[in-house]
């Protein structure tokens, strides 16, 4: 993608991550800042980034031993490289503990076999991380992360899938056959692989907020902006209250989800405790995301269902 290229040229690629490993050394709110800017004008290129960043990067950085931060994190600092995370399965979404991934030791490697669902930047990346259930001996170890270069002979992919929006955004199913990883591949502490992708997850709910107010306020930018172009009756539309009380809702619930978010984040990044914070914060922007898309369409009318008008593809 070209605007993946120009992030990379930005730094934008690697913000929170150590200047000695290509990042830009900077926090989790500058983060989320740029997420969210992003997300304003286009919410697919945002949501490449955040998935890239605090998804497909974060694992490595956070737990990742030295050998693998030096094998992968230059390459995915510095946007050169793309990176992708597949948990999710056909039938382990919210319920990531049900994992039906399995990566079984045999001698100095793991054989893993099993599949994943709705992978973001699967058909981009260069670097996978995903979840399976580790078994040694006929013994199931629990969940533990591993990490691979994409071409590793075993693995394949579905093509994108075809969404209502984020068509943009690189979307597929992942799929393990008989594919052979050596020991080194297990991110970071194997006997903590739960623990460690809760974590992850706690992360990224905070940039996955940070996607969410940027979409609506792209939609709500558009939207009044309509608003006071169009005139009926001799006026212009948003001096109706019937259109400016739905405006005035829109903005206010953008503000309310971003102080959510950005108090998330800031939490995060003095080590405090942030695991209800990052969950109300993703709660709450991705359906203010929803109400204020979805509000900004019926502020335009019929146009808002018309590509050319652009709030359709928020």
């Amino acid at each position: 993608y070209e605007s993946v290229k120009k992030m990379a040229e930005l730094g934008l690629m690697g913000i929170p991550w150590d200047e000695k490993y290509g990042g830009t050394g900077m926090d989790t709110m500058a983060l989320v800042i740029a997420i969210e800017e992003i997300g304003k004008v286009c919410p697919s290129t945002s949501a490449t980034m955040m998935a890239h960043t605090s998804l497909g990067t974060a694992p490595i950085a956070i737990f990742g031993t030295e050998d693998q931060k030096e094998r992968y994190l230059p390459g995915l600092a510095s946007g050169k490289k793309i990176g992708a995370f597949g948990l999710t399965e056909p039938n382990a979404g919210s319920d990531a503990g049900n994992t039906q991934s399995r990566a079984v030791l045999n001698g100095d490697e793991y054989i893993v076999n099993g599949e994943k669902a709705f992978c973001t930047n699967a058909g981009e990346a260069a670097v996978m991380i995903f979840t399976a259930v580790m078994v040694e001996d006929g013994e199931e170890k629990g969940i533990s992360a591993f990490v691979i270069d994409s071409d590793t002979e075993g693995m394949s992919l579905n093509p994108p899938e075809k969404k209502m929006g984020w068509r943009g955004s690189d979307t597929r199913s992942v799929f393990f056959k008989d594919m052979h990883i050596p020991k080194s591949a297990v991110l970071g502490n194997p006997s903590k692989g739960f623990e460690q992708f809760l974590k992850t997850l706690t992360g990224g709910r905070i940039t996955i907020g940070a996607l969410g107010i940027g979409t609506a306020q792209g939609a709500f930018a558009r939207a009044l902006a309509y608003s006071q172009e169009r005139e009926a009756f001799g006026k212009p539309i948003h001096k109706f209250q019937g259109v400016s009380f739905k405006l005035s809702d829109m903005a206010t619930q953008i503000e309310a989800a971003r102080h959510l978010v950005y108090y998330a984040a800031w939490k995060k990044d003095r080590g405090l405790p942030v695991i209800k914070e990052a969950a109300m914060a993703k709660l709450f922007s991705s359906e203010t995301a929803m109400m204020v898309t979805t509000e900004a369409i019926q502020v335009l009318g019929g146009y808002g269902y018309i590509k050319e008008y652009d709030v359709e593809r928020f």
